[in-house]
């Protein structure tokens, strides 16, 4: 069903395929994973969390193919896009995996994992569940109990307007005071100085 992932006409793909760890601004080291509050997990999110455990270490999320975007996401204003609310907040620095991408979900491998930048480390925050609208068509993905937000334009820079999506976040690893399927984090910090921040404002 869908469109396979190499028909797909991704033009972000390419820059994130070609952009490893290796250029990022950020050191590669492992760093444990930023602290989620000790509540027990439903049974699918705790079968993920284990599975994903791995990617503290942003070298063995390069070495199972997901590449970084380079930058740090940030949302210090919030803003609606469409159907989809950003409360103020971040959402961090991207890696993804194109050859997730297809019309069925896998709590085991979501298509984007998402870092936190701190000092010059990269901390595993959040993982991304992600179906373009060309391979999910009119009907909304769900995974974990939730449907996928969307459908949504794309977010440049690190992907192009056209590319229509649905998405959900979910912080298995950074506390999130708006719940563990918000968009953003308050408690996500991208460096304001830094010139791989992108701040999306009040319009995209």
């Amino acid at each position: 069903m869908g469109c396979r992932p190499q028909h797909l006409n991704l033009p972000f793909l390419l820059l994130a395929v070609t952009t490893s760890l290796v250029v990022s601004p950020y050191a590669a080291q492992a760093q444990p994973a930023a602290t989620v509050s000790q509540a027990r997990f439903a049974p699918d999110l705790e079968v993920a969390r284990a599975a994903l455990a791995k990617y503290s270490d942003p070298f063995a999320a390069v070495k199972d193919g997901y590449f970084s975007t380079l930058g740090c996401i940030d949302f210090p204003n919030g803003m609606m896009d469409g159907p989809v609310q950003y409360p103020a907040g971040a959402m961090g620095v991207h890696f993804l995996n194109a050859a997730n991408i297809g019309p069925k979900l896998d709590p085991a491998k979501p298509q984007v994992l998402i870092y936190e930048p701190v000092g010059d480390k990269l901390v595993l925050a959040a993982a991304e569940w992600f179906v373009p609208v060309a391979v999910a068509g009119d009907v909304a993905p769900t995974i974990f109990g939730q449907t996928l937000a969307g459908p949504m334009d794309g977010h440049e820079p690190i992907m192009p307007v056209s590319l229509r999506h649905y998405d959900l976040h979910v912080w298995l690893w950074k506390d999130n005071p708006r719940g563990m399927f918000s968009s953003t984090n308050s408690n996500m910090k991208c460096a304001a100085a830094s010139p791989y921040t992108v701040t999306i404002g009040m319009h995209h």
